[in-house]
């Protein structure tokens, strides 16, 4: 009698949603609990009804919104209409089985009832505007946000997959639910994706492999993410998945009663011990197996760890007194201890881990932890929107209690400092799959890092200008490189220096966590751009000092609509990348501004560096010659190939777009090639910091004696002198003698010049002088 009053409740409820929204009458749908549309007869499901629905949810949460979850079920029952799936089953059979995996987790009926819904704006006629109106704006919020994480079409799989994962994190930015039901979603399509083409299947369980078990795990859902790892395995790697299974199940078979021998005998152990546990054994899981066995290169035979055992008890003093017990009873195995109660994981995971040498002589691993941390263990984040005595809404319980959230905010900040999907895919695969290391800074601030990072990965997650102004480090006390692999409990004092405000770009490789490969790449691209910005603020200052024009930042702000530039930055940057024209600039300045052309640099221009303009405030700013400071000057410099200048050469710039200015020596042959280009010709001279001498390349071209010892001899002067060979190359055009081209470093063209008069001085040398490319 109580279903028949529920049933018409039920239908009551329907009846009213289906006149509402829905194109299908209600007396379309049955006197009794509503059925889905015709079931093909390749139907292989018996779907949950509406009361099975309501029941699962009512087990778990008394206060459930019974005709909110009924009017759900039929709205997206009756807006699927007859739509199927691959295998034949009424498409309404899929967003069904995804909210039954959520009652499983036992989440709220906002969740729920979106489930229900999640496919209904795109794959249906209904509308966000309709599902407010019915359901509510947070539900509303939610099917949106899984409809916007389908529409995307992209040419590269990898890119697909990339952007699929970027729309996925920055949708749950917001509400962490559409992660849970996306992975519920994507769980259920794994369990039915036999019908599907090959190409399809393989495609998708990648995907999972890649994305979505590993960030399952990120979110402390263990069960869910060897599920899914499980299903990826058997269609990626079929025959690995049957030989890994056979061997498991024939080594069952051989210690059939070995589970519940160990089982029984930590129980009366513990108990013993005045101890209540729950004690539950389980062979490890295929995937997990197959993926040790290629890690650690052993066979199946090798592995020793087959089956795990938790230890599950009341509070947390009673998990170290278990341990204590457990310790004092058998062997324990070295180097297989971790306490991940004292220092949790990331993802809120607690638990002690250690592997003893236990009945039967067999190597047991156990985990031991509390009946809240092993729910945590099961169910990850989703463990914190169960209903607790009506405190907060899920939401604000899953942000206020979940250190998993907080890497998904760290994980969405990365989207910020990402030129390109796929770039961030890689930086977001790296923090899924790394295992994790626990360091500390010298105040004592823990910091969680992935396996195998370093120094450089440590300054960063402490913060962005750390890490860019870093120089050295300490670990435990005593000085270390930069690129040293951290261990669990290291204690790291970063050392920075003011003078260092961009990383050297070769730390991009040495980097492990997305984060700090992030801030590297991004503060290059910045040291580049300032560089490019500051090159062409000279050469747009050089112009216009020769034109006799004043030049105002203020003014060239009103100019950037008609050079299609957003900043004064910009304009500068591109002008020193050549992009853009010094005359283009002040053509947008000054409309009746007539470019004249001139001729190229001469080696008897002796014209004043003293020319300059004023700024408004009556600074004198500008040069007309740029002053070249070194290799590692604020400009985008570099030196002539073959040949390079050195301090006292006389020298002149040359600008190549996207690469700022070469600067050759005056006498170089290699200027003949820009006689017709003098727009690329800039005014340059030396100003270097005596206090701090650098080298600069130079290239000598050598003839000597084809004797033993002449490389020896010719090599000595140079180091007697303090110049620095960084390459010889030999060539032998006699039997008698040998032609070599030596490229050294020098500091300037004094020193060149002893050195050349040494060589010379020497009897094995016949002859060298300097080569000017």
């Amino acid at each position: 009698m109580a279903t028949s009053r529920r049933n018409k409740r039920q239908m009551q409820a329907a009846n009213d949603t289906v006149a509402a929204v829905s194109p299908v009458s209600p007396e379309a749908l049955s006197a009794e609990t509503p059925t889905p549309a015709k079931v093909p007869r390749t139907s292989r499901v018996r779907m949950m009804r509406q009361y099975d629905l309501v029941d699962r949810v009512r087990a778990y949460n008394p206060n459930t919104d019974e005709d909110l979850l009924n009017r759900a079920y039929v709205y997206a029952m009756v807006a699927h209409g007859e739509q199927t799936r691959a295998s034949g089953d009424p498409y309404f059979s899929h967003p069904l089985e995804v909210a039954a995996i959520l009652t499983d987790l036992k989440l709220d009926d906002a969740t729920i009832v979106a489930a229900l819904l999640h496919d209904t704006i795109e794959d249906t006629e209904a509308t966000r505007t309709e599902i407010d109106k019915l359901f509510g704006a947070e539900i509303g919020a939610l099917v949106e946000g899984l409809t916007k994480l389908k529409r995307l079409e992209l040419v590269s799989r990898e890119a697909k997959q990339a952007e699929n994962l970027r729309k996925l994190l920055l949708a749950i930015a917001d509400d962490v639910r559409v992660l849970l039901i996306k992975l519920a979603d994507r769980l259920h399509n794994m369990r039915t994706m036999e019908f599907m083409p090959p190409a399809s299947r393989r495609r998708i369980a990648e995907e999972t492999l890649d994305i979505y078990a590993p960030l399952a795990g990120r979110m402390g859902m263990q069960t869910m993410r060897e599920e899914l790892e499980e299903l990826s395995f058997k269609v990626l790697d079929p025959d690995a998945y049957l030989v890994v299974m056979q061997r498991l199940d024939s080594l069952t078979e051989r210690n059939r009663n070995l589970i519940d021998m160990i089982e029984s005998h930590l129980s009366t152990k513990l108990e013993k011990n005045g101890i209540t546990a729950r004690v539950t054994g389980r062979r490890k899981k295929p995937f997990s197996i197959w993926t040790k066995m290629k890690r650690k290169s052993v066979g199946f035979e090798q592995l020793s760890d087959i089956y795990g055992f938790r230890v599950v008890l009341q509070d947390m003093e009673a998990c170290y007194r278990a341990l204590g017990v457990v310790h004092t009873t058998w062997p324990v195995v070295p180097g297989r201890f971790k306490d991940y109660i004292s220092t949790p994981k990331q993802n809120d995971y607690r638990s002690i881990h250690t592997t003893v040498i236990g009945p039967g002589n067999q190597r047991v691993e156990l985990q031991i932890r509390t009946e809240d941390m092993n729910s945590i263990a099961e169910y990850g984040i989703a463990a914190h929107a169960f209903y607790k005595d009506g405190i907060g809404s899920p939401t604000e319980m899953l942000k206020r209690e979940s250190n998993a959230f907080s890497w998904l905010r760290h994980t969405i900040g990365i989207l910020s400092e990402s030129t390109n999907p796929e770039e961030f895919l890689e930086h977001t695969k790296l923090e899924l799959f790394h295992d994790q290391v626990f360091c500390f800074t010298p105040k004592g601030k823990l910091i969680a890092l992935p396996r195998n990072a370093n120094v450089v990965d440590f300054a960063y997650a402490v913060h962005t200008d750390v890490g860019n102004s870093a120089v050295g480090c300490k670990i435990n006390g005593k000085f270390a490189p930069l690129s040293s692999e951290l261990q669990n409990g290291d204690e790291v004092e970063v050392l920075t220096s003011a003078a260092q405000q961009a990383p050297p770009s070769a730390w991009e490789g040495l980097a492990v966590t997305g984060k700090a490969r992030a801030a590297i790449r991004r503060a290059t691209r910045t040291a580049v751009r300032d560089q490019y910005a500051s090159l062409g603020r000279r050469i747009v200052e050089r112009l216009f000092v020769r034109a006799k024009m004043e030049y105002s930042d203020d003014q060239l702000k009103g100019a950037l609509p008609r050079l299609a530039r957003t900043s004064i930055d910009d304009v500068m940057a591109s002008v020193g990348r050549g992009e853009l024209r010094a005359a283009d600039v002040a053509r947008a300045m000054y409309p009746d501004y007539k470019e004249e052309r001139i001729g190229r640099f001469s080696a008897n221009n002796k014209k004043s560096t003293a020319d300059k303009v004023r700024t408004p405030d009556g600074a004198a700013r500008f040069t007309s010659i740029i002053s070249i400071g070194g290799v590692n000057s604020d400009l985008p410099v570099k030196f002539a190939p073959n040949g390079g200048a050195v301090p006292g050469d006389r020298i002149v710039g040359i600008v190549t777009p996207g690469e700022g200015i070469t600067i050759y020596p005056i006498q170089s042959p290699a200027l003949k090639d820009f006689e017709e280009e003098p727009e690329r010709w800039v005014d340059v001279r030396w100003d270097i910091d005596e206090s701090s001498p650098q080298r600069f390349p130079a290239r000598l071209f050598l003839q000597n004696v084809n004797e033993p010892g002449s490389l020896a001899q010719i090599a000595q002067v140079i180091a007697d002198h303090d110049g620095n060979i960084d390459n010889i190359s030999m060539h032998r055009r006699s039997p008698d003698f040998t032609e070599q081209t030596i490229d050294l470093g020098v500091y300037d063209l004094k020193h060149l010049s002893a050195i050349i008069n040494q060589l010379r001085a020497k009897a094995v040398v016949a002859k060298v002088e300097r080569v000017n490319g």
